[in-house]
């Protein structure tokens, strides 16, 4: 006769649940408290300021004029350094 602990029962038991905690709901007031905060959060994290039209376009030429200079560079080394 098996006296192992892996043995199957038969028929097939449910297995207890060791711990049980009641369900907790989540009230109506603590949804609309917990609504509100992002709300709060959301709206403080707002750009305060729109960007102009001017400034949106140096920004754009800043960052064509940057990417310009780094193949420039780029290409200045893999003309001019020996190979590795």
């Amino acid at each position: 006769m098996s006296t192992t602990s892996d043995r199957h029962d038969h028929p097939p038991q449910p297995v207890p649940a060791l711990h049980t905690r009641p369900e907790r709901r989540v009230a109506l007031l603590d949804r609309a408290a917990l609504h509100l905060g992002m709300a709060l959060i959301m709206w403080g994290r707002r750009t305060r300021a729109i960007e102009s039209r001017e400034r949106r376009a140096s920004r754009h030429e800043q960052y064509l004029t940057r990417l310009a200079r780094e193949r420039a560079a780029e290409r200045w080394i893999s003309l001019n350094l020996p190979p590795r």
